[in-house]
């Protein structure tokens, strides 16, 4: 589903990102990105959704080389990976609803499927019954559901969440994450950059952590500090 080849990232100012990474994550896959902060797992998010391009290597989704990706499918790309952010992104000036229903919009989608399609996401993420309400209204868990069903209504194969629950506390934290595994459960491929030890340890999916841009360790049900227990 999601393949690196010797993939490494040198931003203008010099900071080498990403160096030598080699990774794949099988379709379907629950895989948790931790590492201290600058060690690159935004940056190889980033490299997922070609929001930016490795200065070396490359970067496969889907089976389709991103090196090779024209300009003009790269809005298609993104319909394939959906993105849950620490801090929402949602627009203030929308509700709920709006929000989801924007997601759907400027892909072309017709006011048919925007009617049927965001109660169900709503549904999905259990706040079907804020649909009226604006992200100022919404305690910080219920905007992180909100941003989730945003990113699930393109029915992407892939769902990128960087530091999902950095803004929450511990309860609505392990929430979120049971609400990822259940997506998860229905067939989404799920990548998780955190540093939320408690919740790595507690559901053991596989680990890979990141130390300087590199691969420092890959563990099938890890804990965040790969090699304990």
């Amino acid at each position: 589903m999601i393949v690196f080849r010797d993939v490494g990232l040198v931003y203008p100012n010099g900071v080498h990102a990403l160096s030598n990474v080699d990774l794949e994550i099988g379709r379907g896959e629950f895989l948790f990105l931790v590492g201290g902060s600058g060690q690159g797992k935004s940056s190889l998010l980033k490299c997922i959704n070609r929001e930016i391009d490795p200065t070396s290597g490359c970067v496969e989704v889907d089976g389709v080389s991103l090196l090779d990706l024209p300009a003009a499918q790269i809005p298609f790309l993104r319909r394939k990976v959906g993105v849950v952010f620490q801090d929402f992104k949602l627009l203030q000036q929308k509700t709920v609803w709006e929000n989801v229903a924007y997601a759907l919009q400027v892909t072309g989608a017709s006011s048919r499927d925007v009617v049927r399609r965001v109660p169900r996401m709503l549904e999905l993420v259990g706040i079907a019954h804020k649909a009226k309400m604006f992200p100022y209204e919404l305690s910080g868990g219920e905007q992180q559901r909100n941003a989730i069903a945003r990113s699930l209504v393109n029915n992407p194969l892939i769902l990128l969440c960087d530091e999902p629950t950095g803004n929450l506390d511990p309860e609505t934290s392990n929430e979120i994450m049971a609400l990822l595994a259940r997506i998860n459960a229905k067939g989404t491929t799920v990548v998780v950059a955190t540093h939320n030890q408690s919740v790595v340890d507690r559901m053991r999916r596989r680990v890979v952590r990141l130390s300087n841009g590199r691969i420092a360790h890959d563990q099938e049900r890890g804990h965040y500090h790969i090699g304990l227990g």
